[in-house]
C-alpha cells in the first residue's frame, strides 16, 4: 500500500519516500506488478485488496472466441491480468494477450468495465480480490497462437452459443453482457 502527499509517494514497503516520478520510473524498471502485488500481500497476508485489470476478448474472422482454460481454477476465460505500475491500461490489455496466448493486438474496441461484488474472487492460495476490470474486444490480431504454460492449460476457439458453463466466476457478469451484446447484433 503506497500513500500519495503532493508529488510524493510513502511507501511503507520499503521504509522511504519516492519522488512520483522516480517511483513510475522504478516500477517500470524492475518491479511489475507481480511483485508490487506479492510485496503487498507480505503486508496484508490473504485480506482482500482492491485490484486493477485489463483483459481482452478475442474473436476470429468467424466470430468464435478464443478462450483459455486457466491452470489455477481450471475454468475458462479470456485473457487478462494486473495492471502493471505505471502501465496504461491498453497496453496491459495488449501485454496480457501476448503472454497468455501469443498474439498481438492489432486494433481493440472498449466493451466493458467489471467491478463491484460479483468481482469478488478468492485464489486457490487464499490471497482474496476485489476486481475491477476493463475488458476491450479484439477482432483485427496477428501472431501464432500459444498458450503460457504456467497460467494456460489449453487455448481453444468457441462459437458464442458453445461458450461452456464453466467461466471463472468473477468474469461471469462480463460473459453475460457479451453473448447479450453479440445476440443483439445477430438480430
Amino acid at each position: 500500500m503506497c500513500f500519495i502527499y503532493g508529488k510524493q509517494i510513502w511507501n511503507p514497503l520499503y521504509y522511504r519516500y519516492y519522488s512520483t516520478a522516480d517511483f513510475l520510473w522504478q516500477n517500470k524498471k524492475g518491479h511489475n506488478m507481480s511483485n508490487y502485488i506479492m510485496d503487498l500481500r507480505k503486508v496484508v497476508g490473504h485480506a482482500p485488496l482492491l485490484q486493477a485489470g485489463a483483459s481482452i476478448i478475442v474473436e476470429n474472422e468467424n466470430g468464435q472466441v478464443l478462450l483459455e482454460k486457466r491452470t489455477d481454477n481450471h475454468q475458462w476465460g479470456y485473457a487478462g491480468g494486473s495492471i502493471e505500475l505505471g502501465e496504461t491500461v491498453e497496453e496491459a490489455a495488449k501485454r496480457e494477450l501476448f503472454e497468455e496466448m501469443g498474439l498481438v493486438a492489432d486494433e481493440m474496441e472498449l466493451f466493458y468495465i467489471n467491478s463491484g461484488e460479483e468481482t469478488h474472487y478468492i485464489y486457490p492460495n487464499g490471497d482474496e480480490v476485489y476486481n475491477v476490470e476493463i475488458i476491450y474486444i479484439c477482432r483485427k490480431y496477428h501472431g501464432t497462437i500459444k498458450r503460457q504454460e504456467e497460467e494456460v492449460e489449453e487455448l481453444k476457439f468457441f462459437d458464442v452459443d458453445d461458450i461452456p458453463e464453466d467461466i471463472s466466476d468473477p468474469i461471469r457478469p462480463v460473459f453475460r453482457e457479451y453473448i447479450k451484446m453479440r445476440k443483439d447484433m445477430s438480430c
